[in-house]
């Protein structure tokens, strides 16, 4: 009984691999099945939180030094999809200037991925306006530090 089991399971595991290698890119499902960046970064020197159009939420945390982002994590609630746009765009921020990491768009998450498809392509955007935000926050914090007391927490 338990060898059947296994064996429909093995067998339902192959058919949505299949389906998902039709739809997906093979980046795509190695960033969704094998997140990057993935958690929160405690006192991070910036952070953002978007909620985009599908309801899906991200959140992105950012550490810096010298102007550099020297990690970027990411959080959703989001979908395959969405994982993927965050732990991508965080592969993409790291290591960048912050002006660098301000300009990634979600062409620069699409192409990192390999393409979306077009009812997922507002995954990508979701995770450079949630970088975007991020960044903004680190920026706000930069040039007025005393309001980093006042934060709520998160």
């Amino acid at each position: 009984m338990a060898l059947e089991f296994d064996d429909s399971f093995k067998e339902l595991e192959e058919s949505i691999m299949e389906d998902m290698r039709r739809i997906y890119s093979g980046k795509v499902i190695d960033h969704f099945l094998n997140p990057r960046n993935l958690g929160q970064i405690q006192a991070p020197d910036g952070f953002g939180r978007v909620t985009g159009s599908c309801g899906d939420t991200m959140e992105i945390y950012l550490k810096t030094k010298n102007g550099k982002v020297t990690n970027a994590t990411f959080w959703t609630d989001g979908c395959g999809p969405s994982i993927a746009s965050g732990s991508m765009v965080t592969e993409l921020a790291k290591g960048k200037s912050i002006a660098a990491a301000q300009k990634i768009t979600q062409d620069d998450v699409l192409n990192a991925l390999g393409g979306l498809p077009e009812e997922s392509l507002h995954c990508a955007l979701l995770a450079a306006n949630t970088l975007r935000e991020a960044v903004k926050d680190y920026l706000a914090f930069k040039n007025e530090p005393w309001k980093r007391a006042y934060r709520t927490a998160r």
